[in-house]
């Protein structure tokens, strides 16, 4: 079998997002046959991510139907060249946004970041909240980076994800009280001067609003994409409008929006009670056009774990660790998306 004989067993496969098949969508890069072996590199974007995992799956079963090996590999084309970028080795960067404080922002950075460090991928979280770092706290980190010979860092783990925060910088008390260049500052010597090898994902837990933290962001490196946090209450709804015009003035695409703090089970009387409301951040999403990630209710374990540095995300036994993990695949899938979508 050749490598025109390949090809045309791959148009089998299907996208289970963009719906046409991998071939016609530009998602084979280069095809070697050798022997009973196909060597083949997918425009894959995404590691990790249930869907792309599924493309692999698939090209591998197709290939099995006709006696065939296959030697996958992934190779997304960018537009910019890795050279000219901030970050180079960092596939993804994930910004985790609200338009207003108290929505469990942080929360969700954390448990997505761990999340996806439990599917296998490699993960760097970036604690960009300048003004009130907490991240460490929410992941029991107690080591603090290391510097290098060439006056670079070397960012503790924990969980499997590489941790950057202010909160490593500052005394643990002292308030930050910095004006929009030295911010701008920071953080740029906060991703430029750290080691952080090469990661799949970058998670970045901005603070809330639309500030100057955001704007350094977006126009220093490049977002893959966004994911919006609010609750379901129409004021919180409001804000998180703001932070969802924000990225679209800077062209940065929307991976989705995330409900948190929705239904509260009781655990005493079973009952259900929306405290803050229902579908209000589903509704949101349907209005704007955007990916719903899904809700993650009220659960006094995920105030327990963000305490004791424990991300419910890893406790296969919660229900709402269960939303956690689907909110994480909901989230890779959609980069993916975004990849593929930009081979075409």
């Amino acid at each position: 079998m050749d490598e025109s004989a390949v090809r045309e067993l791959l148009r089998d496969v299907q996208d289970p997002d963009l719906g046409d098949d991998i071939v016609s969508s530009n998602l084979v890069n280069d095809i070697s046959v050798e022997g009973d072996t196909a060597s083949i590199s997918l425009a894959l974007g995404a590691p990790y991510s249930p869907h792309e995992s599924q493309i692999a799956d698939r090209v591998r079963e197709v290939l099995s139907e006709h006696d065939m090996e296959a030697d996958l590999s992934a190779r997304v084309e960018e537009s910019v060249s890795t050279s000219e970028q901030v970050l180079p080795n960092v596939k993804n960067i994930i910004a985790v946004a609200s338009g207003k404080g108290g929505v469990g922002k942080s929360t969700v950075a954390v448990n997505l970041a761990a999340g996806l460090s439990q599917m296998g991928a490699r993960v760097g979280l970036f604690d960009a909240d300048v003004y009130g770092p907490n991240v460490p706290r929410m992941v029991d980190a107690d080591e603090v980076p290391t510097a290098t010979e060439d006056e670079t860092m070397i960012p503790p783990e924990q969980f499997g994800v590489k941790l950057m925060s202010m909160a490593f910088l500052v005394g643990e008390d002292d308030p930050v009280i910095w004006r929009g260049p030295m911010v701008h500052k920071v953080l740029t010597q906060l991703w430029e001067d750290v080691e952080w090898g090469h990661l799949d994902y970058m998670v970045v837990d901005l603070p809330p609003g639309t500030g100057d933290a955001q704007l350094t962001l977006l126009q220093s490196v490049p977002v893959t994409g966004a994911v919006i946090v609010t609750t379901p209450q129409e004021v919180a709804i409001d804000d998180a409008r703001k932070g969802l015009r924000m990225f679209g003035k800077h062209d940065t695409p929307v991976l989705g929006i995330a409900e948190n703090m929705s239904t509260f089970k009781c655990p005493d009387c079973g009952g259900e009670h929306d405290i803050f409301g229902r579908g209000g951040g589903a509704k949101f999403a349907e209005e704007n056009d955007m990916p719903f990630l899904g809700s993650v209710p009220i659960d006094p374990s995920v105030r327990t774990g963000g305490d004791e540095g424990k991300p419910i995300v890893l406790d296969e036994d919660s229900d709402t660790g269960d939303a956690f993990r689907v909110l994480t695949e909901n989230v890779a899938n959609n980069v993916g998306i975004i990849k593929r979508r930009q081979q075409r």
